[in-house]
């Protein structure tokens, strides 16, 4: 066994290794993913948005001393300031849902200052005050996955024409009109 000075500590720390000293405190607060999740198939088909709509709350949660998890309110701008689209929060927030990995347990609205609501959220990985984490995206088949996350998404696949485009935004061009002969 051989003595390693611990930078972080300032003295000395022993090490089973020759010469290296292994380092795995972390610092800070930081959001536990189990490896298991992170090799799940919802895990997989989980977009960008969705994952840093998950990371937001996150931090929503570590603001609140990881406690109140069922009652952590996070707006639309908080998801703004974080990064996310506008367009994006909400197919991507039923994605999370849908994939099992948050539940919106409080509906918020929008409206003027006086009835705006956020939307509560809750982590269905993390453990609330009275209850142990429920896992629901460990109920996700792979052959689920792709299908749940692409509904969920509400992809523009539904709303495209064949030739591309925006069936719904989309300017159509005028027919010529022929001579009547």
């Amino acid at each position: 066994m051989h003595d390693v000075l611990d930078p972080r500590r300032g003295r000395k720390s022993h090490d089973t290794r020759a010469g290296r000293g292994r380092y795995t405190r972390i610092d800070g607060q930081f959001a536990p993913y189990t490896i298991e999740m992170l090799r799940s198939p919802a895990w997989g088909i989980l977009s960008l948005s969705a994952r840093r709509i998950l990371n937001r709350i996150e931090i929503e949660l570590a603001d609140h001393g990881g406690k109140d998890n069922g009652k952590l309110p996070v707006t639309y701008d908080d998801f703004v300031r974080y990064g996310i689209d506008r367009h994006a929060i909400r197919p991507a927030i039923r994605e999370a849902a849908a994939l099992g990995f948050l539940e919106v347990t409080q509906q918020g609205r929008a409206g003027n200052a006086e009835w705006r609501k956020p939307n509560f959220f809750r982590l269905t990985y993390r453990h609330t005050s009275d209850a142990k984490a429920t896992d629901e995206w460990k109920k996700i088949t792979e052959a689920d996955a792709a299908i749940i996350g692409r509904s969920a998404r509400g992809t523009a696949a539904q709303n495209q024409n064949p030739v591309g485009g925006n069936a719904k935004f989309q300017c159509r061009k005028p027919t010529p009109k022929t001579p009547n002969p």
